[in-house]
């Protein structure tokens, strides 16, 4: 949002400030200023000069001028605008001199868009002015521009009066209004107004204007657009341009002569209906939209555009002009659906003040005056609102006050600081002013006392507020055991060469489906922000599987774990949210390394645990899916994701429920055991049984085979292949026995290595000895 430094000093009687120093006084107590911009400075020098000849230039387009300066003398011109020719009266600057096509040239004539007072760089600008006057109405100027984001609770702040009133109240200076009402009549209007529902426009006001002659808007009404950032169109639209650049009122007008009826109403679209706007693009459009129609149709997207069908030409003589006020939400959800962002609908979602339609409509009479004399205004005003509702005053006690900005601060102060910002004060009792709140601040911005704490807050400067910490008592919060364990897992993990990642609780209907979840049972997101997070996860894998295929691209082998919640639906109430631990390993192998690593790490969280095999999930590797048992209890899986999920190489993964290796976890007894003080002996045994017979169920038979003396078991190795029969395998392992009071004997460690083989012979299996 742009800001003409001319047109707020304009405003504010007596404003001394120049342009930067006003803009970091607004940075500072206002809305964020991102830069200050000098427009139009060669109005400084320029001046009208009269064409006294203009021949052409041999081999060229350009024409050799002679010009009458005033000030600046005779001087000879190179120019190649059509519209040079003697006579005529342009505007000159004195630019230097400069050799072109072998002809000196000493300055230029220059074209409006060169000038900065429009956008037409078709030829020179035109003066009805005489040889060294300036340009008229038109003198350098400055923009400040402001970040449209700190202007959201602003709608106030959207013209150049609200800005002014902030400066005003900034500097200490004057506010001048320019709005005149007395210029609207109060005789019965030519035209009605209709609005079919007060909530989606509170107020639409309307006033007809005749003899009106359509034309080019003189060069100050077109510079000072053109310094905002809005292009001149026609003296008639130009005006409703600089009325809502300056109060913040859009305002639109139709041509009366191309409406039908003398009724215009504002309702929501009919299903089926159509526009053509001023873009020349035909809208479908829904009940959900707001138009302005006649008794035809619609003539306009409310708070939008206007259309086609009704828009001022050249012939237009009779002109209504539309003052409204809108619903935001609805003219911020039309804007969005059709794609269509302009300086109307932005100001319009702010929340406007409804009083300020029928300001908007006096001071554009006014300027209609001046722009396209003769023209006058037909009976009254047209005018359908909503019951005003005062705002509710607003209570401010000064302790609360002082305490919340953390200085003290004198009533008469906070009293002159509100005042300056037009809020009404007055003190109620002792120590508490109560507030009454203007009507273009009560849309949507001040309401509550501490929205007055900022107004005071600002208006000091929130420098002179020295930082202290709260005054407040301080406590440690109880200890969480679940955050506390929590860390331990993180730090078990990472000490492991883990990376930690994090991922959103949400998932698509799509996913949901390919990792076998009917997304009717999950818990729908009631205003997910795109399609791809509608659904909140039941599982950390989704979410691990898109960490595993983007890392896949670029390393060969990695690791990566999340804690997080699993979110269950739950037939009544909340839903059930679990903690779970998702890790996984990626390596370009078989997979099998993976896995035991993810093994190792779970028996680091669960000393003991057992792994077994099960059914496959749908994600899950038909032939690598097990689950994970500790002191008797489910608590997770370890698994390779299925080859359709991973692109190249193997994924293992360990999925374990937090909750239950937590209450587990608690549950342990740790008892004190010697250290083991005389030597220990060790054995190796290979027990020859089926591919598909698991290694830990044979590790559990040796274990229990060899009684209380067993210290270690470590599985070796596996083997498959000849002289074993087909279909078999042999499996090594390592046990190491001892005693507690003496030293196994070659005897003792032999006798409990022949009663292992034996009992083993008796369950059928085959040692290698």
């Amino acid at each position: 949002m742009k800001f003409s430094y001319n047109w707020l000093c304009e405003l504010v009687d007596g404003l001394e400030a120049p342009a930067p120093a006003l803009e970091r006084l607004i940075t500072m107590k206002t809305a964020e200023c991102e830069g200050v911009e000098a427009v139009g400075e060669w109005l400084s020098s320029a001046c009208a000069a009269r064409v006294l000849s203009a021949e052409p230039i041999a081999g060229g387009h350009n024409l050799r001028a002679e010009v009458d300066a005033g000030q600046y003398g005779r001087k000879t011109v190179v120019c190649g605008a059509p519209n040079c020719r003697p006579g005529v009266v342009a505007a000159y600057v004195p630019v230097g001199k400069k050799t072109v096509q072998g002809v000196e040239s000493d300055g230029m004539l220059a074209s409006g868009a060169e000038l900065g007072v429009n956008r037409d760089h078709t030829g020179i600008l035109e003066l009805d002015a005489a040889p060294g006057d300036p340009i008229p109405g038109c003198r350098p100027d400055f923009a400040i521009e402001v970040d449209n984001k700190s202007l959201t609770h602003r709608p106030d702040l959207w013209g150049h009066y609200g800005m002014a009133r902030e400066v005003a109240a900034i500097t200490g200076k004057r506010l001048k209004d320019p709005v005149n009402l007395s210029l609207v009549p109060s005789s019965p209007a030519p035209i009605q107004v209709s609005i079919e529902d007060l909530d989606l426009a509170p107020r639409y006001s309307a006033l007809v204007i005749e003899n009106v002659k359509v034309g080019p808007s003189p060069l100050w009404l077109q510079y000072r657009l053109e310094a905002v950032g809005l292009n001149p169109i026609n003296n008639v639209v130009d005006v409703t341009n600089f009325v809502m650049a300056e109060l913040a009122q859009p305002l639109h007008a139709f041509d009366a002569d191309k409406l039908h009826g003398d009724t215009i109403y504002t309702r929501p679209a009919r299903a089926g209906e159509r526009i053509q706007l001023l873009d020349g693009e035909t809208y479908e459009l829904t009940p959900g939209d707001l138009v302005i129609a006649d008794a035809a149709g619609p003539v306009a997207l409310a708070g939008v555009m206007g259309g086609l069908e009704s828009a001022i030409s050249e012939l237009t003589t009779r002109v209504v002009l539309e003052s409204a006020n809108f619903n935001a939400p609805t003219i911020r959800k039309t804007s969005v659906r059709h794609k269509l962002r302009t300086d109307a609908s932005m100001r319009f979602e702010k929340a406007q003040d409804p009083e300020n339609t029928v300001r908007g409509l006096a001071r554009a009479a006014e300027l209609l005056a001046i722009v396209a004399p003769g023209c006058r205004i037909v009976g009254g005003l047209a005018d359908m609102r909503k019951p005003p509702a005062a705002p509710a005053p607003i209570a401010l006690p000064l302790g609360w006050l002082i305490r919340k900005l953390g200085r003290s601060i004198a009533a008469e102060e906070v009293t002159a600081i509100l005042r300056s910002l037009e809020f009404g004060v007055a003190e109620s009792s002792p120590g508490v002013l109560t507030v009454s709140v203007p009507t273009w601040r009560a849309t949507k911005d001040v309401s509550i006392k501490d929205d007055l704490v900022e107004e005071v807050g600002r208006m000091i400067g929130y420098d002179s507020i020295t930082p202290a910490p709260p005054l407040i008592p301080s406590a440690v919060p109880p200890p969480s055991p679940e955050r506390l364990f929590h860390r331990g897992v993180r730090a078990m993990a990472a000490a492991q060469g883990f990376n930690e990642v994090y991922n959103y609780s949400f998932i698509s209907e799509p996913v949901a489906r390919e990792f076998g979840f009917d997304p009717e049972t999950l818990l729908r997101v009631a205003n997910p922000i795109s399609e791809e997070q509608s659904l909140l996860r039941p599982s950390l894998i989704p979410g691990l599987r898109k960490n595993l295929a983007d890392n896949s691209r670029h390393f060969d082998s990695f690791r990566l774990f999340e804690i997080g919640r699993e979110i269950h639906k739950q037939p009544e109430g909340l839903p059930k949210e679990i903690p779970h631990l998702a890790a996984a390993v990626f390596r370009r192998d078989d997979g099998r390394a993976g896995l035991m690593e993810l093994k190792r790490a779970a028996e680091h969280l669960m000393p003991g645990c057992e792994v077994a095999a099960a059914a496959p999930r749908v994600f899950e590797h038909p032939a690598r899916a097990a689950e994970i048992r500790w002191r008797g209890q489910l608590t997770g899986r370890l698994f390779e994701l299925h080859p359709s999920l991973v692109e190249a190489g193997r994924a293992a993964v360990l999925d374990l429920d937090l909750a239950a290796v937590q209450t587990l976890a608690a549950q342990v007894e740790y008892r004190f055991k010697p250290i083991q003080r005389f030597p220990s002996s060790a054995f190796d045994l290979s027990v020859v049984a089926g591919l598909r017979t698991p290694v830990g169920d044979i590790q559990k038979k040796l274990a229990a085979h060899a009684g209380d003396g067993l210290v270690s078991i470590e599985f070796l190795r596996q083997y498959a292949g000849e002289p074993l029969a087909e279909g078999t395998q042999s499996v090594s392992f390592r046990l190491t026995v001892a005693a507690a009071d003496r030293t196994l004997s070659s005897d003792e460690v032999s006798a409990i290595r022949s009663r292992i083989i034996d009992a083993m012979r008796g369950e059928g299996y085959e040692l290698r000895v």
